[in-house]
Protein backbone atom coordinates (compact mmCIF):
# COMPACT_ATOMS: atom_id res chain seq x y z
CA UNK A 1 0.00 0.00 0.00
CA UNK A 2 3.19 2.00 -0.35
CA UNK A 3 2.62 4.14 -3.96
CA UNK A 4 3.79 7.66 -2.55
CA UNK A 5 2.54 11.14 -3.60
CA UNK A 6 3.95 14.66 -4.38
CA UNK A 7 2.35 17.91 -4.31
CA UNK A 8 3.25 18.31 -7.92
CA UNK A 9 0.81 15.09 -8.86
CA UNK A 10 -2.21 16.18 -10.81
CA UNK A 11 -5.42 16.02 -9.47
CA UNK A 12 -6.60 13.12 -11.54
CA UNK A 13 -3.43 10.94 -10.47
CA UNK A 14 -4.41 11.37 -6.85
CA UNK A 15 -8.10 9.85 -7.57
CA UNK A 16 -6.65 7.12 -9.20
CA UNK A 17 -3.84 5.80 -6.93
CA UNK A 18 -7.12 6.89 -3.86
CA UNK A 19 -9.18 4.04 -6.46
CA UNK A 20 -6.13 1.86 -6.64
CA UNK A 21 -5.54 1.38 -3.12
CA UNK A 22 -9.39 1.12 -2.35
CA UNK A 23 -9.13 -1.73 -0.04
CA UNK A 24 -5.82 -1.65 1.28
CA UNK A 25 -5.76 1.00 3.94
CA UNK A 26 -4.44 0.38 6.79
CA UNK A 27 -1.79 1.22 10.20
CA UNK A 28 1.83 1.81 9.18
CA UNK A 29 3.94 4.67 9.88
CA UNK A 30 4.32 6.98 6.82
CA UNK A 31 6.15 10.40 5.85
CA UNK A 32 4.69 13.48 5.03
CA UNK A 33 4.26 12.25 0.98
CA UNK A 34 3.20 8.86 2.10
CA UNK A 35 0.66 6.26 1.56
CA UNK A 36 -3.10 7.74 1.09
CA UNK A 37 -6.43 6.70 2.57
CA UNK A 38 -8.70 4.05 0.53
CA UNK A 39 -11.75 4.96 -1.08
CA UNK A 40 -14.50 2.72 -2.92
CA UNK A 41 -15.47 2.08 -6.15
CA UNK A 42 -14.76 5.15 -9.09
CA UNK A 43 -16.81 7.86 -9.06
CA UNK A 44 -19.57 8.05 -11.20
CA UNK A 45 -20.05 10.89 -14.31
CA UNK A 46 -22.99 13.37 -12.72
CA UNK A 47 -24.14 16.59 -12.80
CA UNK A 48 -23.82 19.02 -9.97
CA UNK A 49 -27.46 19.22 -9.07
CA UNK A 50 -29.43 19.79 -5.92
CA UNK A 51 -32.76 18.63 -5.63
CA UNK A 52 -34.86 20.32 -3.14
CA UNK A 53 -38.57 18.12 -2.70
CA UNK A 54 -38.10 18.72 0.94
CA UNK A 55 -38.50 22.05 2.94
CA UNK A 56 -37.90 22.41 6.39
CA UNK A 57 -41.01 23.31 8.83
CA UNK A 58 -41.23 26.40 9.21
CA UNK A 59 -41.07 26.34 13.38
CA UNK A 60 -37.83 24.22 13.22
CA UNK A 61 -35.96 24.39 16.05
CA UNK A 62 -32.24 23.10 15.40
CA UNK A 63 -30.99 20.10 16.81
CA UNK A 64 -26.89 19.52 16.19
CA UNK A 65 -24.30 17.25 15.11
CA UNK A 66 -21.21 19.51 15.35
CA UNK A 67 -18.88 16.85 15.20
CA UNK A 68 -17.65 13.69 14.11
CA UNK A 69 -20.15 11.37 16.19
CA UNK A 70 -21.77 13.83 17.52
CA UNK A 71 -20.06 14.72 20.85
CA UNK A 72 -17.24 14.93 22.28
CA UNK A 73 -17.61 11.29 23.50
CA UNK A 74 -17.99 9.87 19.99
CA UNK A 75 -21.32 8.36 21.63
CA UNK A 76 -23.16 7.98 18.25
CA UNK A 77 -26.23 9.05 19.78
CA UNK A 78 -28.81 11.55 17.47
CA UNK A 79 -30.18 14.59 19.26
CA UNK A 80 -33.70 14.24 17.92
CA UNK A 81 -35.74 11.51 16.10
CA UNK A 82 -36.73 10.46 12.58
CA UNK A 83 -40.01 8.89 11.00
CA UNK A 84 -40.69 5.07 11.10
CA UNK A 85 -39.74 5.20 7.20
CA UNK A 86 -37.49 8.33 6.12
CA UNK A 87 -37.89 9.38 2.59
CA UNK A 88 -35.36 11.85 0.16
CA UNK A 89 -35.97 14.93 0.59
CA UNK A 90 -33.05 16.08 -1.64
CA UNK A 91 -29.78 14.84 -3.00
CA UNK A 92 -26.39 16.84 -4.01
CA UNK A 93 -24.01 15.52 -6.96
CA UNK A 94 -20.18 16.43 -7.00
CA UNK A 95 -19.48 15.80 -10.83
CA UNK A 96 -16.87 13.04 -10.50
CA UNK A 97 -16.96 13.64 -6.66
CA UNK A 98 -16.49 10.92 -4.01
CA UNK A 99 -16.86 10.92 -0.44
CA UNK A 100 -15.79 8.93 2.23
CA UNK A 101 -15.80 11.42 5.34
CA UNK A 102 -19.03 11.89 7.31
CA UNK A 103 -20.59 15.35 7.55
CA UNK A 104 -21.78 17.65 10.47
CA UNK A 105 -24.62 19.46 10.99
CA UNK A 106 -24.65 23.24 12.93
CA UNK A 107 -27.54 25.51 13.37
CA UNK A 108 -29.01 24.04 9.55
CA UNK A 109 -25.89 23.84 7.22
CA UNK A 110 -24.79 20.52 6.63
CA UNK A 111 -20.52 20.84 6.30
CA UNK A 112 -18.45 17.57 4.75
CA UNK A 113 -15.26 17.17 2.28
CA UNK A 114 -15.06 15.39 -0.73
CA UNK A 115 -11.65 13.42 -2.10
CA UNK A 116 -11.24 16.00 -4.98
CA UNK A 117 -10.41 18.45 -2.37
CA UNK A 118 -13.17 20.57 -1.05
CA UNK A 119 -14.79 21.29 1.42
CA UNK A 120 -18.95 22.01 1.50
CA UNK A 121 -21.70 24.17 3.00
CA UNK A 122 -24.96 22.63 2.51
CA UNK A 123 -28.34 24.20 3.40
CA UNK A 124 -29.79 21.41 5.40
CA UNK A 125 -33.35 22.66 4.37
CA UNK A 126 -32.74 22.55 0.66
CA UNK A 127 -29.55 21.01 -0.10
CA UNK A 128 -28.43 24.01 -1.37
CA UNK A 129 -24.42 25.11 -1.67
CA UNK A 130 -23.75 28.07 -0.08
CA UNK A 131 -20.49 27.98 -0.38
CA UNK A 132 -17.30 25.48 -1.09
CA UNK A 133 -14.15 25.73 0.24
CA UNK A 134 -11.27 24.53 -2.45
CA UNK A 135 -8.06 22.97 -0.02
CA UNK A 136 -5.26 24.96 -1.16
CA UNK A 137 -3.18 22.11 -1.12
CA UNK A 138 -5.34 20.69 -4.12
CA UNK A 139 -5.50 16.97 -2.11
CA UNK A 140 -8.77 16.10 -0.86
CA UNK A 141 -10.56 15.20 2.57
CA UNK A 142 -11.25 11.81 4.28
CA UNK A 143 -11.57 13.77 7.97
CA UNK A 144 -14.78 15.07 9.03
CA UNK A 145 -14.87 18.59 9.67
CA UNK A 146 -15.83 20.03 13.40
CA UNK A 147 -17.39 23.32 13.24
CA UNK A 148 -17.88 25.46 16.45
CA UNK A 149 -17.89 29.44 17.46
CA UNK A 150 -17.92 30.13 13.51
CA UNK A 151 -15.15 28.11 12.19
CA UNK A 152 -15.33 25.10 10.25
CA UNK A 153 -12.52 22.75 11.58
CA UNK A 154 -10.49 19.98 9.12
CA UNK A 155 -7.62 18.23 7.86
CA UNK A 156 -7.01 16.86 4.24
CA UNK A 157 -4.97 14.14 2.69
CA UNK A 158 -1.24 16.28 2.57
CA UNK A 159 -1.11 17.08 6.14
CA UNK A 160 -3.03 20.47 6.12
CA UNK A 161 -5.07 21.47 8.91
CA UNK A 162 -7.80 24.18 8.09
CA UNK A 163 -9.62 26.86 10.12
CA UNK A 164 -12.33 27.61 7.73
CA UNK A 165 -15.36 30.90 8.21
CA UNK A 166 -18.61 28.95 8.76
CA UNK A 167 -20.56 31.74 6.89
CA UNK A 168 -18.50 32.43 4.05
CA UNK A 169 -15.93 29.32 3.65
CA UNK A 170 -12.80 31.90 3.66
CA UNK A 171 -9.97 30.69 5.22
CA UNK A 172 -9.24 31.89 8.85
CA UNK A 173 -6.04 29.86 9.49
CA UNK A 174 -4.25 26.40 8.51
CA UNK A 175 -1.68 24.45 10.51
CA UNK A 176 1.05 21.87 8.76
CA UNK A 177 1.28 18.62 9.84
CA UNK A 178 3.81 16.20 8.54
CA UNK A 179 1.76 13.43 7.13
CA UNK A 180 -1.87 12.96 5.71
CA UNK A 181 -4.89 13.41 8.50
CA UNK A 182 -7.70 11.32 8.93
CA UNK A 183 -8.27 12.31 11.94
CA UNK A 184 -11.19 14.45 12.56
CA UNK A 185 -11.12 17.10 15.18
CA UNK A 186 -12.70 17.26 18.76
CA UNK A 187 -12.51 20.75 21.08
CA UNK A 188 -11.67 21.03 24.47
CA UNK A 189 -12.02 24.31 26.63
CA UNK A 190 -10.79 26.87 23.61
CA UNK A 191 -8.69 24.74 21.94
CA UNK A 192 -9.18 22.18 19.22
CA UNK A 193 -7.38 18.80 18.40
CA UNK A 194 -6.50 16.31 16.02
CA UNK A 195 -4.23 13.34 15.34
CA UNK A 196 -2.05 12.86 11.83
CA UNK A 197 -0.68 9.68 10.18
CA UNK A 198 2.80 11.41 11.13
CA UNK A 199 2.18 9.43 14.75
CA UNK A 200 1.60 13.19 16.53
CA UNK A 201 -1.78 14.33 18.85
CA UNK A 202 -1.96 18.19 18.14
CA UNK A 203 -3.50 20.46 20.08
CA UNK A 204 -3.97 24.02 18.79
CA UNK A 205 -5.42 27.22 19.97
CA UNK A 206 -9.04 27.58 17.83
CA UNK A 207 -9.13 30.66 17.13
CA UNK A 208 -6.14 32.77 16.33
CA UNK A 209 -5.31 34.86 14.26
CA UNK A 210 -1.95 33.56 12.90
CA UNK A 211 -1.69 32.50 9.83
CA UNK A 212 -0.43 29.43 10.53
CA UNK A 213 -1.82 28.75 13.65
CA UNK A 214 -0.91 28.34 17.07
CA UNK A 215 0.23 24.72 18.53
CA UNK A 216 -0.44 24.56 22.08
CA UNK A 217 1.14 20.79 22.82
CA UNK A 218 1.66 17.71 20.65
CA UNK A 219 1.79 14.53 22.15
CA UNK A 220 3.82 11.15 19.94
CA UNK A 221 2.82 8.09 20.05
CA UNK A 222 5.01 4.80 18.26
CA UNK A 223 2.93 4.69 14.81
CA UNK A 224 0.29 6.85 12.88
CA UNK A 225 -3.05 8.10 14.29
CA UNK A 226 -6.02 7.53 12.16
CA UNK A 227 -8.81 7.67 14.91
CA UNK A 228 -10.28 10.75 16.22
CA UNK A 229 -9.69 12.14 19.55
CA UNK A 230 -12.13 10.95 22.06
CA UNK A 231 -12.46 13.46 25.48
CA UNK A 232 -13.93 12.44 28.87
CA UNK A 233 -12.90 14.24 32.10
CA UNK A 234 -9.85 15.96 31.39
CA UNK A 235 -8.64 13.26 29.38
CA UNK A 236 -7.95 12.11 25.63
CA UNK A 237 -8.12 8.89 24.11
CA UNK A 238 -6.13 7.57 21.34
CA UNK A 239 -6.29 4.44 19.81
CA UNK A 240 -3.04 3.77 18.07
CA UNK A 241 -1.67 2.26 14.84
CA UNK A 242 0.99 1.15 17.44
CA UNK A 243 -1.42 -1.27 19.02
CA UNK A 244 -1.85 0.84 22.38
CA UNK A 245 -5.02 3.01 23.70
CA UNK A 246 -3.16 5.90 25.26
CA UNK A 247 -4.43 8.23 27.91
CA UNK A 248 -3.66 11.38 27.72
CA UNK A 249 -3.94 14.92 29.81
CA UNK A 250 -5.99 16.75 28.04
CA UNK A 251 -4.60 20.32 29.61
CA UNK A 252 -0.80 19.34 29.26
CA UNK A 253 -0.48 16.61 26.84
CA UNK A 254 1.15 14.09 28.93
CA UNK A 255 0.67 10.70 29.41
CA UNK A 256 -1.80 9.60 32.01
CA UNK A 257 -1.61 5.72 30.83
CA UNK A 258 -1.70 3.03 28.16
CA UNK A 259 -3.44 -0.24 27.79
CA UNK A 260 -1.82 -2.75 25.40
CA UNK A 261 -4.39 -3.79 22.67
CA UNK A 262 -2.35 -6.14 21.07
CA UNK A 263 -2.50 -5.07 17.62
CA UNK A 264 -3.30 -1.48 15.43
CA UNK A 265 -6.35 0.16 15.15
CA UNK A 266 -7.47 3.03 13.45
CA UNK A 267 -11.12 3.12 15.14
CA UNK A 268 -12.56 6.04 17.45
CA UNK A 269 -13.23 4.87 20.74
CA UNK A 270 -16.85 6.00 22.10
CA UNK A 271 -17.12 6.60 25.72
CA UNK A 272 -19.64 5.74 28.08
CA UNK A 273 -19.09 5.91 31.88
CA UNK A 274 -15.72 4.79 32.94
CA UNK A 275 -15.00 2.71 29.82
CA UNK A 276 -14.46 3.81 25.82
CA UNK A 277 -14.99 0.44 23.19
CA UNK A 278 -12.84 0.42 19.88
CA UNK A 279 -12.59 -2.33 17.01
CA UNK A 280 -9.03 -3.21 15.54
CA UNK A 281 -7.68 -4.04 12.66
CA UNK A 282 -7.48 -7.63 13.88
CA UNK A 283 -11.65 -7.76 14.10
CA UNK A 284 -11.10 -7.45 18.25
CA UNK A 285 -13.65 -5.31 19.68
CA UNK A 286 -12.53 -4.04 23.11
CA UNK A 287 -13.80 -2.27 26.50
CA UNK A 288 -11.44 -0.50 28.36
CA UNK A 289 -12.02 0.17 31.80
CA UNK A 290 -10.15 3.45 31.33
CA UNK A 291 -10.07 4.68 35.36
CA UNK A 292 -8.77 1.45 35.59
CA UNK A 293 -6.70 1.27 32.81
CA UNK A 294 -7.05 -2.24 31.83
CA UNK A 295 -9.25 -4.28 29.71
CA UNK A 296 -13.01 -5.01 31.00
CA UNK A 297 -13.71 -7.48 28.07
CA UNK A 298 -12.92 -8.55 24.47
CA UNK A 299 -14.30 -10.28 21.58
CA UNK A 300 -12.49 -11.76 19.13
CA UNK A 301 -14.02 -12.34 15.48
CA UNK A 302 -12.00 -15.88 15.01
CA UNK A 303 -14.28 -16.43 12.34
CA UNK A 304 -13.00 -14.19 9.79
CA UNK A 305 -10.90 -11.28 11.51
CA UNK A 306 -11.35 -8.78 9.76
CA UNK A 307 -10.82 -5.04 10.86
CA UNK A 308 -13.25 -2.81 12.47
CA UNK A 309 -12.55 0.56 11.28
CA UNK A 310 -15.44 1.89 12.02
CA UNK A 311 -16.36 3.45 16.08
CA UNK A 312 -19.28 2.30 17.80
CA UNK A 313 -22.53 3.64 18.76
CA UNK A 314 -22.45 3.34 22.63
CA UNK A 315 -26.31 3.41 25.02
CA UNK A 316 -26.83 2.24 28.48
CA UNK A 317 -27.89 -0.86 27.59
CA UNK A 318 -26.33 -1.91 24.03
CA UNK A 319 -22.94 -1.12 22.07
CA UNK A 320 -23.05 -1.57 18.24
CA UNK A 321 -20.48 -1.73 15.95
CA UNK A 322 -19.83 -2.98 12.25
CA UNK A 323 -17.09 -4.19 10.29
CA UNK A 324 -15.28 -5.19 7.39
CA UNK A 325 -16.43 -8.93 7.65
CA UNK A 326 -20.26 -7.14 6.85
CA UNK A 327 -21.69 -7.51 10.24
CA UNK A 328 -23.15 -5.27 12.82
CA UNK A 329 -22.81 -6.21 16.13
CA UNK A 330 -24.44 -5.63 19.51
CA UNK A 331 -22.71 -6.35 22.72
CA UNK A 332 -23.73 -5.48 26.54
CA UNK A 333 -21.35 -2.79 27.67
CA UNK A 334 -21.15 -4.39 30.66
CA UNK A 335 -20.69 -8.09 30.21
CA UNK A 336 -19.56 -8.37 26.90
CA UNK A 337 -19.38 -11.79 25.49
CA UNK A 338 -21.32 -13.33 22.57
CA UNK A 339 -23.17 -10.59 20.55
CA UNK A 340 -26.59 -9.78 21.85
CA UNK A 341 -27.29 -9.85 18.25
CA UNK A 342 -25.88 -9.68 15.08
CA UNK A 343 -26.82 -8.31 11.37
CA UNK A 344 -25.67 -9.17 7.79
CA UNK A 345 -25.03 -6.57 5.20
CA UNK A 346 -24.02 -7.31 1.70
CA UNK A 347 -20.65 -5.75 1.90
CA UNK A 348 -18.15 -4.54 4.28
CA UNK A 349 -19.13 -1.91 7.10
CA UNK A 350 -16.59 0.56 7.34
CA UNK A 351 -18.75 3.62 8.56
CA UNK A 352 -20.00 3.94 11.98
CA UNK A 353 -23.97 2.95 13.65
CA UNK A 354 -25.74 5.80 15.13
CA UNK A 355 -28.57 5.36 17.63
CA UNK A 356 -32.26 7.10 16.25
CA UNK A 357 -34.79 6.94 19.46
CA UNK A 358 -35.31 2.50 18.92
CA UNK A 359 -33.54 2.03 15.79
CA UNK A 360 -29.83 2.47 14.55
CA UNK A 361 -29.02 3.34 11.64
CA UNK A 362 -25.85 1.99 9.38
CA UNK A 363 -24.51 2.33 6.20
CA UNK A 364 -22.45 -0.07 4.26
CA UNK A 365 -20.56 -0.10 1.13
CA UNK A 366 -23.40 -2.64 -0.78
CA UNK A 367 -25.02 0.88 -0.87
CA UNK A 368 -27.63 0.67 1.23
CA UNK A 369 -28.63 2.47 4.68
CA UNK A 370 -30.58 -0.27 7.03
CA UNK A 371 -32.41 1.28 9.95
CA UNK A 372 -32.71 -2.09 12.48
CA UNK A 373 -34.48 -2.40 15.38
CA UNK A 374 -32.29 -1.55 18.65
CA UNK A 375 -33.11 -4.13 20.81
CA UNK A 376 -32.94 -7.43 18.27
CA UNK A 377 -31.09 -6.24 15.74
CA UNK A 378 -33.99 -7.03 12.94
CA UNK A 379 -34.21 -4.89 10.13
CA UNK A 380 -36.92 -2.15 9.93
CA UNK A 381 -36.28 -0.25 6.85
CA UNK A 382 -33.28 0.77 4.00
CA UNK A 383 -32.29 2.98 1.32
CA UNK A 384 -30.31 2.33 -1.38
CA UNK A 385 -28.17 5.28 -2.97
CA UNK A 386 -25.97 5.55 -6.19
CA UNK A 387 -22.19 4.15 -5.03
CA UNK A 388 -21.24 2.21 -1.43
CA UNK A 389 -21.41 4.63 1.92
CA UNK A 390 -18.10 4.63 3.59
CA UNK A 391 -18.68 7.18 5.75
CA UNK A 392 -21.56 7.47 8.68
CA UNK A 393 -24.87 9.30 8.95
CA UNK A 394 -25.01 12.58 10.72
CA UNK A 395 -28.52 13.02 12.18
CA UNK A 396 -30.14 16.85 13.59
CA UNK A 397 -32.98 19.12 12.70
CA UNK A 398 -34.78 15.32 12.43
CA UNK A 399 -32.88 14.64 9.31
CA UNK A 400 -30.34 12.25 8.31
CA UNK A 401 -27.47 13.15 6.06
CA UNK A 402 -25.06 10.56 4.49
CA UNK A 403 -22.46 10.49 1.26
CA UNK A 404 -21.22 8.23 -1.10
CA UNK A 405 -17.93 7.18 -2.61
CA UNK A 406 -20.00 8.72 -6.39
CA UNK A 407 -20.14 12.07 -4.87
CA UNK A 408 -23.58 11.83 -3.95
CA UNK A 409 -25.03 13.43 -0.47
CA UNK A 410 -28.40 12.27 0.85
CA UNK A 411 -30.95 14.09 2.69
CA UNK A 412 -33.55 12.21 4.61
CA UNK A 413 -36.45 12.72 6.42
CA UNK A 414 -40.31 13.93 6.76
CA UNK A 415 -41.71 15.72 3.79
CA UNK A 416 -43.62 18.40 4.23
CA UNK A 417 -47.35 18.01 3.28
Amino acid sequence: MSNRIQRSHSQLAWIGLLLTLAAMAGCGLTSANGPIASVGSDPADSAKASDSEGAAPSNMIHTNWPVYRGDAQARGIAPCDLPERPELLWQFRVEKGAFEATPVILDGTAYIGDLDGKLYALDVATGDKRWEFAAPSGIGFSASPAVRDGFVYVGDLFGQFYAVHADTGKLAWQFQAQAEINSSANFFEDHVLFGSQDATLYCLKAQTDKPDGELVWSYQIGDQIRCSPTIVDGRVFLAGCDGVLHIVDVTKGEKIDGVNIEGPTGATPAAMGDRVFFGTEAGTFFAVDWKKARIAWRFDDHASAMPIRGAPAVTDSLVIVGGQNRRVYAFDPEKGGDPVWEFATKQRVDGSPVVVGQRVFVGSADGRLYALHLMDGTEAWQFEGEGGFLGSPAVADNRLVIATDRGVVYCLGRKEK
